[in-house]
């Protein structure tokens, strides 16, 4: 059953604030886990097993606690199993899928679309698709692909393209290509994921790409990773061996204040406070990690950021977060999206 503005304010109704905007979340397809699975991928970054997802399933859970819109996007491991060709065209099939259950449901669900890389080419013929075919929320970018951290150099048009756009760019963790050694046989998204998250967005600021391409609004997964406790010691090593970044130019700290972090994964009781040492409440938004976090791991997420406290000024985290999702995203407000020239 189609449903319904009314609808969705009689669900929602009982929950405080307004309708979250979810920007952590996944869905996979039956084809995508069959190439994964064929590609050697049986037990994602070491999971034990691949997670189900529908629409109907996921328009339930919104439902139940007071989720407005979910941002779709693939989750690790990302669309690039080692093929240029077969990368392009699962990218074009996620992003056309994703495109198509945003379509059937209007308001409910948008989508970060899946690029090939590390094929240049390849990904920016998947951004002008993506855009301005499929209506693209925004791009979901892995911290690595096969060893290719998005500070390299081999990817500066991607981002020289995605920031004339000023395109909404959503970082999700990976394993890194070390995993075998480093996970000491543990899942990934335990540490890994962690640590990945931190080693891409420090090799994106000792590059300078965030420097260069102001109109990036970069997501960054799971309350930061590491990088709040991280953040001075990547600011003082950069002073040190970036002489360059110490003559007017932002430092490291105040590039990180700019970017946005979304409170996906146990954001209480230590995360989030550590992560507003570093920046804002301004730059928080709220994520589930639905459907790779569970149903019922959701509702409990969301029931511990509903109890935590709130930072001075705000009414409740649904308040804060969607606002600044809206600000973000303002075609989830009904506004005018924002254009290159802007």
């Amino acid at each position: 059953m189609t449903r319904t503005a009314e609808h969705i304010a009689e669900q929602t109704a009982d929950q405080p604030g307004p309708g979250l905007v979810d920007v952590h979340a996944h869905f996979v397809t039956d084809s995508y886990v069959r190439q994964a699975r064929a590609a050697g991928h049986e037990l994602p970054d070491g999971v034990p097993a691949w997670p189900a997802w529908s629409a109907e399933a996921h328009l339930e859970l919104m439902d139940r606690n007071g989720i407005r819109t979910s941002l779709l996007s693939v989750s690790s491991p990302g669309v690039h199993f080692g093929d240029d060709a077969a990368a392009r065209g699962l990218a074009r099939e996620v992003n056309e899928d994703a495109a198509r259950v945003a379509a059937e449901h209007p308001g409910r669900f948008g989508f970060f679309a899946s690029l090939p890389l590390p094929d240049v080419d390849g990904a920016l013929a998947e951004i002008t698709h993506a855009f301005d075919e499929l209506g693209a929320d925004g791009v979901v970018l892995e911290t690595n692909t096969h060893g290719v951290y998005l500070g390299d150099e081999r990817l500066e048009p991607v981002f020289a393209e995605l920031g004339r756009r000023r395109a909404v760019v959503f970082l999700h963790p990976t394993s890194p290509v070390c995993w075998e050694r480093s996970a000491l046989g543990r899942p990934r998204p335990m540490v890994e994921f962690i640590f990945d998250t931190a080693r891409t967005v420090t090799d994106l600021l000792m590059a300078g790409t965030l420097e260069r391409h102001p109109g990036l609004e970069v997501i960054v997964p799971h309350c930061g990773g590491a990088l709040p406790v991280l953040a001075d010691r990547i600011n003082g090593f950069m002073k040190l061996f970036l002489p360059a970044a110490g003559s007017g130019a932002p430092d490291a700290v105040e590039q990180l204040r700019r970017l946005h972090y979304d409170m996906a994964g146990p954001a209480f009781p230590r995360q989030v406070p550590a992560l507003l040492g570093l920046v804002e409440p301004d730059r928080l938004l709220y994520g589930s990690d639905y459907c790779w976090t569970p149903a019922h791991g959701v509702d409990a997420h969301i029931a511990s950021v509903d109890a935590a406290p709130v930072p001075t000024g705000a009414a409740d985290w649904r308040s804060l977060t969607t606002a600044n999702a809206h600000r973000l995203l303002p075609r989830l407000a009904g506004r005018p999206l924002r254009t290159p020239e802007e």
